[in-house]
């Protein structure tokens, strides 16, 4: 386990860790304004996040994916899943935050059976 952490340790101050996520939905976005992340997630409040200063935050041109690097492996995952748990991946129509890449398993709504 010592091994493990030194080496993660090594990785991130040469290169650095790194999380992907997406955001999906009418009227989803988020903006970086300074250091602080603003989320408008469909409440009827905009979400503030203000990520921990080893953490940097950067949204494509797209604006439906925000980069999240920084030299520690365990708060740039805790960064990302604290903003994926603002807005989780609903199983029905899909909107919400999600990892690049993460298969969403979809569920079928409610069926007539007449």
């Amino acid at each position: 386990m010592c091994y493990r952490l030194a080496a993660n340790q090594i990785l991130g101050v040469t290169q650095g860790f790194k999380k992907i996520l997406e955001i999906n939905g009418v009227g989803y976005r988020w903006s970086v304004s300074g250091k602080s992340l603003q989320l408008q997630l469909g409440f009827s409040h905009p979400v503030s996040f203000d990520p921990p200063s080893e953490v940097q935050c950067s949204i494509d041109s797209k604006s439906n994916v925000l980069t999240i690097e920084g030299i520690d492996r365990q708060k740039v995952g805790a960064v990302a899943a604290k903003i994926k748990s603002f807005r989780p991946v609903e199983p029905y129509k899909g909107k919400g935050i999600r990892y690049q890449g993460q298969y969403v398993l979809r569920k079928s709504g409610k069926t007539s059976t007449k």
